[in-house]
């Protein structure tokens, strides 16, 4: 015969229905929230320091906000930018909306960007092609070039040299302007 199985909660032996959860038995009215202390009847229920939680309680308590969507987290969170997110809301703010889980991503104003959304929306650009710069650039005539964009008005030879003549607030090379 086997030893009679004892409430977790109040020590005395179960007769009649009995819980068994975390490895523990219970009477079904002593399975109770360790917050609210109502009765757990929900086939499933949360955890926390090994003594069950009822799931409005654990939104309540427990669980993080979302820093996209605002809604609680009840499932596997991502940490990033010093917040917690659903992981099918942390995605690039910009025009993409592509998933950043797993990947780099860049941050401005509290928000990610992927890479070429970053760039395409606050890279400097280039006073040259307007295209954004993302190496190295340029800086002359109050402006940023690339390297490569950075070239005679009139001969479209890159200028190297630290000297150059200016027309129309374009760089000319030292053969062009003499």
């Amino acid at each position: 015969m086997s030893e009679p199985s004892v409430c977790h909660k109040c020590n005395e032996v179960i007769q009649q229905r009995i819980i068994t959860a975390l490895g523990k038995t219970w009477h079904p009215e002593h399975f109770a929230c360790k917050e609210c202390l109502c009765p757990i009847t929900e086939a499933t229920f949360n955890i926390q320091d090994g003594e069950p939680v009822c799931s409005d309680c654990f939104v309540k308590i427990y669980s993080g906000t979302c820093h996209g969507c605002k809604k609680p987290i009840l499932e596997r969170t991502i940490k990033a930018m010093e917040q917690s997110w659903h992981e099918e809301c942390f995605v690039c703010n910009g025009p993409c909306k592509k998933p950043l889980v797993g990947t780099s991503f860049y941050e401005r104003d509290g928000h990610p960007y992927c890479r070429a959304d970053f760039e395409q929306l606050f890279a400097a650009r280039c006073a040259g092609c307007t295209l954004p710069i993302t190496d190295n650039a340029i800086v002359a005539l109050n402006a940023k070039w690339h390297r490569d964009c950075f070239k005679c008005k009139k001969c479209a030879t890159p200028i190297t040299a630290s000297t150059f003549a200016v027309e129309e607030n374009k760089p000319l090379c030292t053969e062009c302007s003499g």
